[in-house]
């Protein structure tokens, strides 16, 4: 398997499926892990992280994990390639960023369910992805995961604090839950203010699409727990199951029904303009297209479009990211040219809905 193969159709977890799927894209646990006997990637010389990376990739590549496991060393690969890793949900910025220089690397499970970062702010960084509401499942595949690797690998461990970790709201069990929600009800309603209250109540963040420091174009939000200390990784995953998440779902759908029952021309408006924009554009811009994507998934999801799938929908939130663009084309473009061949693939797409 190599990049090429990957970066031409949607991972897993954007299939479009999994319980909640009309509003929860996907589900992701992520663990931090340090090596015992070795300073943090941010004290560590190049030699230590070197010996880091060598240790950790044996133990990954050694089939434990499966077979058909991608192994990405960032500083030989492009700049591009790297990109494709962030656009994909697989890599951080932070980690593409500092990967042209330093010994960073990626491991990439054969169907993009996992991929465990090395090097980048713990010496490992592994996470799960499925579609849907499914953090249950994720965690059991990532403990797994865990399990496999701590068999060989010593990790840094303090019995009164858990796992140590280079950011020190990691420290305890290690664990992050997040999810990836669509809400573009509130924010056309102006009520997306009542997330914000809430994950601000329950000590959660409220992020962009790619994390930290982004926006939240296409409505896409990631809630995600800001702490591990003192909780348990049961505790955190009950918090999501039973409370956060089905607060939020049920927020989303309130406002979706208040604007079918009280705006409704308002709301056909915006999701028969983007279908208009979309099947008839010649140029577009990646933040253009997430917004109209946004409004087109809604009306699908309401039963006001049936000529497109969701899937499909969820296929070029991606594809039409600008270094998917590009690896599609086989070329690298300069905005304007980006613009024109998105603005041809998304027509391309929809007319085979």
């Amino acid at each position: 398997m190599t990049l090429s193969q990957i970066s031409g159709h949607a991972g897993e977890w954007l299939r479009g499926a999994g319980p909640h799927s009309e509003i929860v894209i996907s589900s992701r646990v992520r663990l931090a892990r340090n090596l015992a006997g070795y300073p943090f990637v941010s004290r560590a010389s190049s030699g230590q992280r070197q010996e880091v990376l060598r240790r950790c990739r044996d133990q990954i590549m050694s089939g434990r994990l499966g077979d058909d496991l991608l192994w990405v060393e960032l500083p030989q690969s492009t700049p591009m390639d790297r990109q494709i890793l962030v656009e994909r949900h697989l890599i951080s910025r932070q980690h593409a960023n500092a990967g042209e220089t330093l010994p960073r690397s990626v491991a990439i499970g054969g169907d993009e369910t996992f991929a465990i970062m090395v090097n980048e702010e713990d010496h490992l960084r592994m996470q799960v992805l499925r579609c849907g509401m499914q953090l249950g499942e994720a965690c059991k595949q990532i403990n797994q995961i865990d399990d496999t690797l701590e068999g060989s690998l010593s990790f840094a461990f303090s019995s009164r604090f858990g796992y140590l970790t280079a950011c020190p709201t990691n420290v305890g069990t290690g664990i992050r839950f997040s999810v990836m929600l669509h809400l573009p009800a509130l924010r056309l309603t102006g009520e997306i203010d009542k997330v914000r209250r809430a994950a601000r109540d329950m000590h959660l963040a409220v992020r962009g699409m790619f994390g930290e420091g982004s926006d939240a174009l296409g409505d896409l939000y990631q809630v995600s727990n800001q702490t591990t200390l003192g909780r348990s990784e049961q505790e955190l995953l009950r918090d999501f199951q039973q409370t956060v998440v089905p607060q939020i779902i049920a927020y989303e759908q309130q406002a979706r029904q208040a604007l079918v029952k009280q705006r409704e021309a308002q709301l056909d408006d915006k999701i028969w303009r983007a279908w208009a924009v979309l099947t008839h554009a010649r140029t577009i811009s990646a933040d253009e297209v997430l917004s109209f994507l946004s409004h087109l998934r809604l009306g699908v999801n309401l039963g006001r479009i049936t000529s497109v799938d969701i899937p499909t929908i969820n296929e070029l939130f991606l594809l039409t990211q600008s270094a998917h663009l590009q690896k599609l084309s086989g070329m690298e473009m300069d905005p304007p040219t980006r613009r024109r061949v998105r603005a041809d693939l998304i027509r391309q797409k929809l007319s085979r809905s």
